[in-house]
């Protein structure tokens, strides 16, 4: 169901999901070096403002780094009362700072305003990105802005299976991991919980 997401909302949840469990008991960074994020940003070239040859460098690589710890820190004040990704949960930026960074860097990318007319709706406008802008931060920015201001928002959740640093979207009332194989996981780790202890 997630893959059929908006653009934007598909966007903020891919970059918030480059920290990721690495299979091994710890957290993956697919964004820790220019590779990493030129290899991210070539694989959504279809939803970014970016030339098809982008390749990153380092001071773009540590503005997107610096904008995802600010959309962690959000996603994770949208998750409560639930807890956050155990990957976020003891270095959270506080949520003013975290909220300048997404709004200094969406600035950083001019918009028009779009009039669109249907006949049902009449008409109305909206902002799109001046063509050619290119900031691939202040992209990833404004979609995540679109994200936590639209109705996705309300389906987001942090997984708690055993492990697991990722964010999703709730697809279903009894959904309580991201993936099966996290179910399964939290189910195991419940039932050696359960035999572990002394009767």
């Amino acid at each position: 169901m997630q893959d059929a997401l908006p653009g934007d909302s598909r966007l903020a949840l891919d970059l918030a999901l480059t920290v990721r469990h690495d299979g091994h008991g710890g957290i993956a960074d697919d964004l820790t070096e220019p590779a990493g994020l030129t290899t991210w940003v070539r694989a959504r070239a279809h939803d970014l403002p970016v030339a098809p040859g982008y390749a990153a460098d380092a001071t773009g690589l540590t503005a997107v780094r610096d904008l995802r710890a600010a959309v962690r820190a959000l996603f994770a004040h949208a998750v409560r009362p639930g807890a956050p990704s155990p990957a976020d949960a003891d270095r959270l930026l506080p949520v003013p700072e975290a909220l300048d960074r997404v709004n200094a860097a969406a600035a950083r990318l001019p918009t028009v305003p779009f009039l669109h007319w249907t006949e049902r709706a009449g008409p109305g406008v909206h902002r799109r990105p001046v063509p050619d802008g290119g900031d691939l931060t202040a992209a990833l920015a404004h979609a995540a802005i679109a994200f936590l201001a639209g109705p996705d928002r309300q389906r987001l959740r942090a997984c708690h299976a055993p492990r697991c640093v990722r964010y999703f979207l709730k697809d279903h009332p009894r959904q309580e991991w991201c993936e099966p194989s996290c179910g399964n996981r939290a189910r195991v780790a419940r039932h050696h919980e359960r035999h572990r202890r002394p009767s």
